[in-house]
């Protein structure tokens, strides 16, 4: 518990001094969600519905909803995500991981809290914007557990993307690159925003087990819709929240095992 409340320590202190400047602050809120509704604007004018109005079966509303739901999970993702970028140059290349090993708390829960992006919650306001327009459209009505559904899918879908990248970061500690493999792989998200089904077997088998991005927002999405054959992918996306989440702690563990200093 006291590790806890040091952890929300942390996030208020950031939250003060983010809004210490509340222009800047809004500014800023208001930048990522125009840059959240950009990816909603292309799929807009793609099927316009005079060429284009549909992708291999799947309605305008259907991806624009896809899409949506995404933003859920990557604005949870992207408020903890920002060490995880450039982590490779701050902790390992610059050493300021020694500085983490120092304090008695988890490293990672360290590494995770010492910086937000608050800002993200932008996208989160313009996904709940097109989620409720688009469900109208599609006649799609919200019970109790479907709420609760979308609440524990997102969240599980924060927890993929935030473990795949903790496990991205873990290789920094036996390759050391200012750089680091993880920028990729987050141009890897976009495809896990879209139905699956649009793109070739291959890529589906990829983004299922190997780089699970489509349990981030189309499989739990499908659990809204009336198609068959998605009913056990989409239940065991927090199976899959769960697997990611402990093989990514194991390797980041046996990474700060293996870590020495830059004075070494």
């Amino acid at each position: 518990m006291k590790a806890i409340r040091i952890y929300l320590l942390y996030f208020g202190q950031f939250f003060k001094s983010r809004l210490a400047y509340k222009a800047d602050f809004f500014a800023s809120l208001a930048a990522t969600a125009i840059s959240g509704a950009g990816g909603l604007l292309f799929i807009l004018f793609l099927m316009d519905g005079e060429q284009i109005n549909n992708l291999k079966g799947w309605s305008r509303d259907e991806v624009l909803f896809i899409y949506a739901y995404s933003m859920f999970a990557m604005s949870f993702f992207s408020m903890l995500a920002p060490n995880l970028y450039n982590f490779a140059d701050r902790y390992i290349i610059r050493g300021e991981f020694d500085r983490i090993l120092l304090r008695p708390l988890n490293s990672l829960c360290q590494v995770l809290f010492e910086s937000f992006n608050i800002e993200s919650i932008g996208n989160f306001l313009v996904g709940a914007g097109v989620i409720a327009y688009t469900a109208g459209r599609l006649q799609i009505s919200f019970g109790i557990l479907d709420y609760v559904w979308l609440l524990v899918s997102s969240l599980s879908g924060a927890v993929i993307l935030l473990s795949f990248f903790v496990f991205l970061s873990s290789l920094s500690f036996h390759w050391e690159d200012r750089i680091g493999i993880a920028p990729p792989f987050y141009n890897m998200i976009a495809f896990g925003r879209y139905p699956l089904p649009i793109f070739n077997r291959f890529l589906q088998v990829i983004l299922s087990w190997v780089v699970p991005f489509g349990f981030v927002a189309f499989y739990p999405a499908t659990h809204f819709f009336s198609r068959p054959g998605f009913a056990f992918f989409c239940y065991f996306t927090p199976v899959m929240a769960l697997l990611t989440l402990v093989l990514a702690v194991v390797f980041w563990q046996f990474g700060v095992s293996r870590y020495a200093s830059t004075g070494n």
